[in-house]
């Protein structure tokens, strides 16, 4: 199984788990319905958190109440995994690992609608395929790997869209993110063969295959949301000139996906 396929599957399976799939308006009302009045609660629905008036510092606080709540769920799930008759195996790929990524994405998508994006499965002619890939991206931030934190920084700016005026006949989806995406499979499909082995192992004796699958999970999930929830909150105050930067570390990183200057798409009406 290629490293592709081992992702695509592993999003497949993990989608397909209750819960997984987050609804935006379902998940910022349940989060800011204690904390605002209902003005206040109907145009962070509309706008998103920040665009809405809510702070920085607020919103990177509510973003660390959740990476803890994840991370202690995905901890518990790991536990019972880790026992004789957990979780089933998903082709060959163990089920705690699909109900990490799962727990993952789920977390990625709270963090994103924290931080103001859009509706990942309510978008108009909703594109299953874009809802992934932009999840995907999510993952290899919070993996680290290199030219994700640029890719979501950059494409979250408004000349993301000026560059696609610049290049119309390249699309979003294929141009931008197919080569992160490719790197991104090549990272996990490693990872996760490196952690199905060592997996194996632990469970060899149930009850500490247990504890370990545990610490292991909480010592990732942890960190992996945190990374995230940095990159997103920077998004939301970078200047034109770390937008820039963004710009040149993303053609760097994949310079099959972008071959203008930066000054060429400057001036350019979004």
């Amino acid at each position: 199984m290629t490293a592709t396929n081992k992702l695509e599957l592993i999003i497949e399976k993990s989608l397909s788990l209750p819960g997984v799939k987050v609804s935006r308006e379902d998940f910022l009302t349940s989060v800011f319905s204690k904390r605002k009045d209902a003005a206040q609660l109907k145009e962070i629905v509309e706008k998103g958190p920040y665009g809405a008036g809510v702070t920085r510092k607020e919103i990177d606080n509510i973003a660390k109440s959740i990476i803890h709540k994840r991370t202690l769920t995905s901890t518990s799930i790991s536990f019972g995994a880790g026992l004789p008759g957990g979780l089933a195996m998903a082709g060959t790929i163990p089920g705690d690992v699909i109900q990490f990524y799962g727990i993952a994405m789920r977390l990625a998508q709270e963090l994103a609608y924290l931080y103001g994006h859009h509706d990942l499965w309510l978008e108009e002619h909703l594109d299953t395929e874009r809802a992934r890939d932009k999840i995907i991206v999510f993952l290899g931030v919070m993996f680290g790997v290199g030219g994700s934190t640029s890719a979501i920084k950059f494409l979250s700016s408004s000349l993301s869209k000026q560059v696609l005026k610049k290049l119309p006949q390249k699309a979003l989806t294929k141009t931008v993110y197919y080569p992160i995406i490719k790197k991104i499979a090549g990272y996990i499909g490693v990872k996760l063969t490196k952690e199905t082995f060592a997996e194996g192992l632990s469970k060899a004796i149930p009850v500490v295959g247990g504890v370990i699958s545990g610490s292991i999970t909480y010592s990732t999930m942890r960190p992996m949301g945190k990374r995230l929830a940095v990159t997103l909150s920077e998004t939301l105050v970078m200047t034109d000139e770390e937008v820039k930067e963004e710009f040149y570390e993303l053609r760097k990183e994949f310079p099959e996906i972008i071959d203008v200057e930066f000054e060429e798409i400057e001036d350019i009406e979004v």
